[in-house]
């Protein structure tokens, strides 16, 4: 027994290691395919970045959201990483039965380490095996985040960390037994009744037993590496390792994941310069090849947990987009043609192969059919990712907040819509209307600009205008920057007038620009028109500094620079403005009226007083909450107001449900699958709620449309409402009106203290 575990066990060794060096090999050389970043950016900080991982890895900070999940695998994980010696060990003791570790192998902290933490890596591994089993695709289809994922690869990699756990606890008894533990001992806590099970077995038999018991362990565990060494694209078992660089490179050092701003184009790893673009610049992404290093890395590093897809609005209203399904097919496109391109094989912009046939002749048949496909296109043409999975993504950020190892998909998606929007010409028709609009108008309406002013004579004050009525907004507290929407649409005009009473009332000394100011550009970019986001953000910043006196180069004449405060009720604008500007030269202080009105309640300046009664339910927009963080202003605002019964939706917050019209979906049609708003709001009506409210005119607009439709289907009481929240405050801040016409008086409550 003893000859043939050392032969079987050395022998798999000498394979295992052989595999796992030139599989390494391999995935270096395979990432570092991707492009280059712009320098510096996945390195800045190196001590931030490694606190980060510290921090992801031992606190399990995204995992953990998932209660027992994350409990669970952190055992597993913490397993993997400090149980080697019990490995080391088996190597030993398949000489000699009763060899230990020197020096620490009879450390009784040691011992007990390892009894615990086997225990615990079986109990881990038990208890997330059960999950998978409880959500098989086959019973909750795509319901269950595993559906699609490879199921194989999942059920090896947990049987082989049970088989291993297990036969550390078997190893641990042997040794108990073989070392004659005559009594309780706490090095053997855990083990101790299998030290009693052995304990009357003769020298032998306890020999054999760890022979046979070490060659299990160690066979295993080589057997695992040989698997993964082979199936390079294993990314529930590569997970364990790329995880660690895929965090610590990952975009903000900080820690923060990757939302809010999108990235500037880049070329060869340099941004591009949109007044002159080098000849030879590569505009998005057309071919797996051209996504970044990093890109390649995220590929690799998916572990297929389907967190991504379990939180998608589109895959959970039957759409063909999966977050993790779109990563799965990169990766296993990219691995596929892997040998193609490392023969230095690749097709120029206009299609022509780069490499000679001489270079190409030893590349695999299978890697050069791979290298024809296309990255986008239909079943019928071989795409890799079919369009339609493409242009079903908002953008809304759920996958990027859930994935455990920080992959970044919309970064990832847009790259992709770029190509197809300013090489191929090929998006959604409904979305070149909206582009036409912002080209010729700068608004997605294509509305003449004297309209974005017309709402003001709907108000019964002043507001002041840039230009017209402040010379400049040196002379205020704040520019409101109203918005597209906010000017143009019905609904949101509502949101609009209400904030800008509120601003009155509270004394508040803010202006608006003119109506020379074009729309963001946030649709534009998300859609993929990167062009046409430049222009229209360096129109807005030049415009935004020169209203903040900054166009006077003159030192002697030069005005003194504002605060460059910017208060928006769209949080769109308020993300583009204060996350992406800045690419472009435009650094202003930027703040979402939510937060200028919980401000303002808590300074006394607005009191709610009047009762506004009612069951309310409060919809996050994704671009408040999940990409900008912002939670709380305005549940405190509704938590002010008398009156008003909050219950939260089934999905809010971090784990909040988009409204669809996120990533230029405002402008495209839904024709597959259910509506994402009509979801939403079923979610909403199944509280039976008075007020349906939110802080986002497009969430506003999504809402209210099927809202409406379900009261004329008779789904939905005629009573219930869909408002911003700055509606119902500003319901509750005026007073109550007695039905003589007299103003009630009201007794105001004595302001909160200033937070």
């Amino acid at each position: 027994m003893q000859l043939a575990a050392i032969i079987v066990s050395l022998v798999l060794t000498v394979v295992g290691v052989a595999l796992i060096c030139r599989a390494v090999a391999q995935i270096y050389r395979f990432v570092r395919l991707g492009q280059p970043v712009p320098a510096g950016s996945r390195t800045d900080d190196p001590k931030a970045r490694t606190i980060t991982l510290v921090k992801e890895f031992l606190g399990h900070t995204r995992m953990n959201r998932w209660g027992i999940v994350g409990f669970a695998h952190w055992f597993v994980a913490i397993g993997f990483l400090t149980l080697p010696p019990t490995l080391l060990q088996a190597y030993g003791q398949l000489f000699q039965a009763d060899w230990v570790l020197p020096i620490v192998g009879t450390f009784l902290p040691f011992e007990m380490y390892i009894e615990f933490i086997g225990l615990m890596t079986v109990v881990g591994i038990v208890a997330l095996m059960v999950i998978r089993l409880a959500n098989l695709p086959s019973r909750a289809g795509r319901k269950s985040r595993f559906a699609g994922s490879k199921a194989w690869q999942a059920y090896f990699v947990e049987y082989i960390i049970l088989t291993i756990g297990l036969a550390i606890l078997v190893l641990r008894g042997l040794e108990g037994a073989i070392h004659h533990v005559e009594s309780y001992d706490a090095a053997y806590f855990v083990s101790y009744p299998l030290v009693l099970a052995f304990k009357g077995l003769s020298l032998s038999t306890l020999q054999t037993l760890i022979y046979f018991t070490a060659m299990i362990k160690i066979g295993t565990s080589l057997i695992w590496m040989i698997t993964v060494s082979l199936n390079t694209n294993m990314g529930v078992a590569w997970h364990r390792f790329l995880g660690f660089p895929n965090i610590w490179f990952k975009r903000n050092a900080d820690g923060e994941v990757a939302l809010g701003a999108l990235q500037p184009m880049t070329t060869a790893g340099k941004e591009i310069d949109w007044e002159d673009p080098a000849e030879d610049a590569v505009f998005g992404v057309s071919q797996v090849e051209q996504f970044s290093w990093k890109g390649i890395l995220d590929f690799s590093t998916c572990t297929e947990c389907g967190r991504c897809q379990s939180q998608c609005p589109a895959w959970n209203t039957g759409k063909p987009l999966s977050p993790k399904l779109l990563i799965m097919s990169l990766r296993d496109h990219a691995h596929a043609k892997a040998p193609y391109l490392l023969a230095g094989g690749g097709k120029t912009m206009e299609g022509e192969e780069k490499a000679t046939e001489e270079q190409l002749k030893d590349v695999p048949a299978a890697a050069l059919a791979e290298a024809e496909r296309p990255l986008i296109g239909t079943a019928e043409e071989n795409g890799v990712i079919d369009p339609d999975v493409l242009w079903s993504c908002t953008t809304c950020g759920a996958c990027v907040e859930q994935c455990p190892v920080d992959i970044e998909h919309i970064d990832h998606i847009v790259d992709m819509r770029r190509y197809q929007v300013m090489i191929e010409s090929a998006f959604p028709s409904e979305a070149g209307t909206m582009l036409k609009n912002l080209e010729k108008k700068g608004n997605p309406w294509g509305l003449a600009k004297k309209a974005r002013v017309e709402w003001t004579k709907e108000v019964d004050f002043e507001v002041p205008i840039v230009g017209k009525d402040v010379e400049d907004l040196t002379e205020v507290d704040y520019l409101y920057w109203v918005g597209c929407a906010g000017a143009l649409e019905d609904r949101a005009k509502k949101t609009t007038k209400a904030f800008a009473e509120l601003l009155h009332m509270a004394g508040v000394k803010f202006a608006i620009m003119g109506g020379d100011e074009k729309c963001t550009g946030d649709s534009a970019r998300r859609l993929g028109n990167e062009p046409l986001f430049q222009q229209l953000g360096q129109e807005n910043v030049a415009m935004l500094n020169m209203a903040y006196g900054e166009d006077d180069d003159d030192p002697e004449t030069k005005k003194p620079k504002a605060s460059k405060k910017i208060v928006a009720t769209c949080p769109h604008c308020f993300n583009t403005i204060a996350n992406e500007y800045p690419q472009l030269g435009g650094e202003y202080e930027v703040i979402h009226h939510t937060q200028l009105l919980q401000h303002l309640i808590d300074e006394g300046k607005l009191i709610p007083v009047t009762p506004v009664e009612g069951l309310i339910t409060y919809h996050d927009p994704c671009y408040l909450g999940r990409h900008n963080k912002i939670y709380t202003p305005p549940r405190e605002i509704i938590a002010k107001v008398p009156g008003l019964r909050n219950e939260e939706m089934h999905r809010h917050k971090e784990r909040g449900f988009c409204c669809g019209a996120g990533g230029a979906r405002m402008w495209m049609e839904e024709r597959i699958g259910k509506r994402i708003n009509t979801e939403r709001v079923d979610e909403a009506l199944a509280l039976n709620p008075d007020i349906v409210s939110t802080a986002c005119p497009f969430c506003l607009v999504m809402l209210t449309d099927s809202v409406n439709g379900k009261k004329n289907d008779g789904q939905a009481k005629e009573s219930i409402q869909v408002v911003d929240v700055s509606q119902l405050l500003l319901e509750s801040v005026k007073t109550p009106i007695d039905p003589t016409g007299e103003a009630e008086p009201v007794d105001a409550p004595e302001p909160e203290p200033a937070k």
